[in-house]
């Protein structure tokens, strides 16, 4: 056993294999302390002349390189220390790439990051054919770019524009992705990936990179004119998806831009500067800190040391499209056989019709092999009775938001199930606790609550009511993993924690609508917050149907400051439900690409005159103090157990701005009497539903934070 990350040794062919295994660890991350040992390595090689080329590998069995170790960031105290932590990784990959023999990286597993940064320095890059090799720049998802030689090698390799979009995306590539775009000289099997890239070796030294560009590609990419052309438009691209809310992206384009207009010094000095400045922003804090979280939280259980129980078959009750799209996942990517029950055959019908088109659509991108989508698909059957479940581990249950239906629900499955079958429901407002009140074994019901449409969106919340039994909660909790998902736990209660906090900032967005702020005006403003959609269009995508159905179940329960806006129910009784019947704030089925107009007929529906009055920035204010304040009060209720779990269920849930870190970051960022004083402010104007939370007036007294 050895202390050391890097080995190495020369083969029969004259050929040095590097292998990079970090002791202790299931995956290779690249960290600052490890450039003396590679210097080491490589002035090693570099003094043996017999040696014919280098292969670079990983002695992990399922990772090439994740990436750099992003923790050694936080431990820089200033910008230009991280400039020169990117400026010694420069140096090492430069002693790499300037080898007088040909060096090759073998690629299996995630290659992302750093870890591309490496392989980019090598001469030639194979990688298997494996589902689990990626290759891709994510930094832009942690509000930083490149900063080991990536802007700069990355465009010689592949082109300028393809690049910039792989750069500015963070999107990650499969084997074929990689080689079709220039990434990868060869895909091949697992088996064969050191031997293939011996063969490399004995190409020779690769002096000049030439980038697979199309005619009309080398028309751009060739002239100055024509790169200018491809700067201005990614950086209005970036500004539109952004709205100028992410530093990372311009730098990204800047980097790239100085690289090939000035060359390779100035290219790398920028690349340098520029991580530095945007590791110290305040986006980027948020973003680290927000991928360290979600890290955190998939080591725990939900439920101390409990274990969870295996589940190895799925009922869904219900073939709607909650229902469909909960059974796609399960069979999809938890790749657990599904039975899917509803009373009519025709929603079974349309549920397997859903998930056939979700596979069928990756077969037609050449993701999966027709055998494979048949083999997926043939995981899901179906019943209108209760046939074939008997041996069910885990029933989820997705139909109406009816008390007595539910009621009716848990008696079936406890009837036609197994004593050991955990209940869990989607309701996506009403009390757990009350659905478990006529359950013969209390301790397997559960909430299980999805946001539409499922397939996308990553965040589930586990609701335990006080019965429910830590084996349940840890059980439910691994399902949802399995799913693909994100699940945080939270306490029972009205609405729980998301649909809780959306309720209030929906209901205020309503409330300014009928004062006469216009429509577009007012989701522009929240989307300008940070918002990927504003409030009035995700009403529209939901169904304005579905918020009045809930908000009477939260007034019930949590009181009067969750009354609903009359505009809910004038708007339902006109017939205007939202995109599911092509009628509601916006003309929903008007043909022209982009954003749809607002229904101006609206206005007269509501009683108002539309008239812009406030600004952007008091428009999303008083949305998003309703929400902070909401925030604040289920921390102190107890339905969610810390502040980390609130920022990634406001941020997974219903798209808070990552880069504000969450409701419970903002915060801290605003100051908490900052806040109270915003709040006070409203609540003098408007009443009672701004009356800050009690939490909130305590910090702003003790000038207190949510996080150290």
């Amino acid at each position: 056993m050895t202390d050391k990350t890097f080995q190495w040794h020369k083969d029969d062919d004259g050929i040095a294999v590097i292998t990079m295994d970090v002791p202790g660890e299931t995956m290779n991350t690249l960290r600052e302390s490890f450039n003396g040992e590679v210097l080491e390595v490589l002035e090693q090689i570099r003094s043996d002349s017999a040696i014919q080329g280098v292969i670079l590998t990983s002695g992990k069995p399922d990772s090439f390189i994740a990436g750099a170790d992003i923790s050694m960031l936080a431990a820089c105290e200033t910008a230009e220390d991280v400039t020169r932590l990117s400026l010694s990784g420069h140096q090492t990959l430069q002693a790499l790439s300037t080898l007088t023999v040909p060096v090759v990286a073998a690629i299996h597993g995630p290659c992302l990051g750093g870890g591309l940064e490496v392989a980019l320095a090598c001469d030639y890059r194979i990688c298997t054919d494996s589902d689990k090799t990626q290759l891709g720049l994510p930094e832009s998802q942690l509000g930083i770019l490149p900063g080991g030689g990536g802007t700069q090698r990355l465009p010689k390799l592949v082109g300028v524009a393809k690049a910039l979009d792989l750069m500015l995306t963070g999107r990650q590539l499969r084997a074929k992705q990689a080689l079709k775009l220039g990434v990868v000289d060869e895909a091949v099997p697992h088996s064969v990936l050191v031997s293939v890239a011996k063969k490399w070796v004995g190409k020779g030294k690769r002096k000049k990179l030439k980038p697979k560009l199309s005619a009309a590609e080398q028309a751009l990419e060739l002239t100055g004119v024509g790169r200018k052309m491809i700067y201005e438009q990614a950086a209005k691209q970036v500004e539109k998806k952004t709205q100028g809310n992410y530093p990372a992206p311009p730098k990204i384009i800047e980097a790239v831009r100085i690289g090939v207009e000035q060359g390779p010094e100035a290219g790398y000095e920028a690349e340098a500067r520029f991580f530095g400045e945007l590791v110290m922003s305040p986006e980027s804090e948020c973003l680290r800190a927000l991928f360290f979280a979600s890290t955190e939280m998939k080591k725990e259980s939900g439920a101390g040391d409990v274990e969870p129980a295996t589940i190895n078959k799925v009922m869904v009750l219900g073939g709607g499209l909650m229902g469909g799209g909960i059974a796609s996942v399960t069979a999809f990517k938890a790749k657990l056989p599904v039975r899917l029950k509803d009373i009519a055959e025709q929603g079974l019908q349309n549920a397997l019709a859903y998930s056939y088109k979700q596979v069928d659509r990756r077969v037609k991108k050449r993701h999966m092999t027709p055998a494979q989508r048949d083999k997926a698909m043939s995981l899901l059957s179906t019943t209108t009775r209760y046939d074939g479940v008997k041996d069910v581990d885990m029933v989820v249950e997705a139909v109406f938001e009816d008390l007595a239906l539910k009621h009716q629900m848990v008696k079936d499955v406890e009837t036609h199930c197994g004593e050991h079958t955990v209940f869990a429901s989607n309701t996506s407002s009403l009390p757990i606790g009350q659905i478990a009140q006529h359950a013969a074994r209390p301790d397997k019901v559960i909430g299980l609550h999805y946001f539409s449409p499922v397939e996308q969106m990553p965040l589930v919340e586990v609701i335990a009511h006080q019965g429910t039994s830590p084996e349940t909660i840890a059980t439910t909790v691994a399902f949802a993993r399995k799913q693909g998902k994100t699940p945080i736990v939270v306490q029972d209660g009205a609405g729980f924690y998301v649909n809780r906090i959306l309720a209030l900032y929906m209901n205020e967005a309503a409330n300014l609508v009928l004062e006469g702020e216009p429509i577009e005006l007012l989701d522009q403003a929240l989307v300008k917050f940070g918002f990927p959609v504003g409030p009035m269009t995700l009403l529209d995508e939901v169904g304005i149907d579905v918020g009045a159905k809930i908000a009477p179940i939260l007034e019930k329960e949590l009181g009067d400051r969750f009354a609903a806006p009359a505009a809910f129910d004038k708007v339902l009784a006109d017939g205007r439900k939202g995109k599911k019947n092509g009628k509601g704030f916006y003309r929903l089925a008007a043909k022209k690409k982009g954003p749809k107009p607002v229904d101006d007929s609206v206005y007269k529906v509501l009683g108002v005159t539309p008239q812009s009055r406030l600004s952007a920035g008091e428009l999303s204010e008083r949305c998003v103090v309703q929400m902070l304040n909401e925030a604040v009060r289920c921390l102190e209720e107890g339905i969610i157990a810390c502040p980390r779990d609130g920022d990634i269920g406001a941020i997974f849930g219903i798209g808070f701005p990552p880069f504000r870190g969450g409701p419970f970051r903002y915060i801290d960022r605003m100051g908490a009497a900052t806040l109270v004083k915003k709040l006070t402010h409203y609540q003098q104007r408007f009443g009672e539903r701004f009356r800050p939370a009690d939490r909130l007036v305590t910090m702003a007294e003790n000038e207190a934070r949510f996080f150290s």
